[in-house]
């Protein structure tokens, strides 16, 4: 029997990789390296295998008449074209709740490290300047105000994990949430005035584009934080650029970028800021359980089966 044919788009995790190569036809990013080989199989594609930052739009879609579904390897699916899938009858399936606890942690852990300087304490010790004198005092997070941009799964973890910090926590989100005990503001501009931390966890896409923008990061001021574990998108980076350089607010902690995996020089060599490289999800275990649940999903679709995690 001819195994389904499956377009990935994405550099994918190794042992995902080898899972899909069990049971489909894999065409590993054909469309990129080679566009004149893409054209001949296309036809056969029956399935898209991605990830988080993978971009899937109408043009591909449109060069793909067999296509039946698209598995996402991540929780956020902002660069596929859902629209235009659906238009198609073309489900689309993410990955979430695998990696909220994941996301929640590396959260908490920039919070700290911003507030703490721990990496610039690490460097302090590595450079031999602790004989020359102590490190400088830095910011308390135990008691503090923070602020949450999107109070989903990974937003409300955060908020639990916070609470352990005896922190005072409140949130935005489009709509308010009525099962949440926290103090709610109707924008991030609103939120920022309040609080000491700004935690952005809303997803990406046209919708939240450039949501932390120059006037909210004005109103977080210069005692504030800003800690990004969504989208790079989310935040004007220009913006966000000044705002460290020049004392519109304390710090920042980054976990995401605009452009990906390259990051401003000005973000690079500013010492109040605390920079990792898209690790939100990076562990072996969420990793695995990413991995198990978008190959489930395309199982279950090829079985004519439900699908587990349809995006809504």
């Amino acid at each position: 029997m001819t195994k389904p044919g499956v377009l990935s788009v994405a550099k994918l995790w190794p042992r995902y990789m080898q899972a899909l190569q069990e049971v489909f036809e894999v065409h590993d990013r054909t469309h990129q390296l080679d566009p004149a080989q893409f054209a001949t199989i296309a036809p056969r594609i029956r399935a898209i295998a991605g990830g988080g930052e993978s971009t899937v739009g109408s043009e591909l879609l449109a060069q793909l008449p067999a296509l039946e579904m698209i598995s996402i390897f991540g929780v956020g699916y902002d660069g596929v074209d859902v629209a235009a899938a659906r238009a198609r009858g073309v489900p689309v399936t993410n990955t979430p709740d695998v990696l909220t606890e994941e996301v929640a942690d590396l959260g908490i852990a920039l919070m700290l490290s911003i507030a703490r300087r721990v990496p610039q304490a690490d460097r302090f010790v590595r450079d031999g300047k602790w004989p020359a004198g102590p490190f400088p005092l830095t910011r308390k997070v135990s008691g503090a105000r923070l602020g949450i941009v999107g109070l989903g799964r990974i937003g409300q973890a955060i908020a639990d994990r916070a609470s352990a910090f005896g922190m005072s926590i409140a949130y935005t989100t489009r709509t308010r949430r009525e099962d949440s005990p926290y103090a709610y503001y109707p924008s991030a501009e609103a939120l920022a005035h309040e609080v000491d931390f700004l935690m952005v966890v809303t997803p990406g896409g046209a919708d939240t584009r450039g949501l932390i923008n120059a006037q909210v990061l004005a109103a977080l001021g210069s005692r504030g934080y800003l800690i990004n574990v969504a989208r790079g998108s989310v935040v004007d980076e220009p913006a966000l650029v000044h705002a460290v350089t020049s004392g519109v607010i304390a710090g920042a902690a980054l976990d995401v970028f605009a452009d990906e995996p390259n990051v401003p020089d000005a973000l690079r060599n500013c010492d109040n800021v605390v920079l990792t490289p898209h690790i939100a999800s990076g562990t072996w275990e969420t990793r695995a359980a990413m991995a198990d649940l978008a190959f489930a999903n395309l199982q279950a679709h090829f079985a004519g089966k439900p699908l587990l995690t349809p995006v809504p």
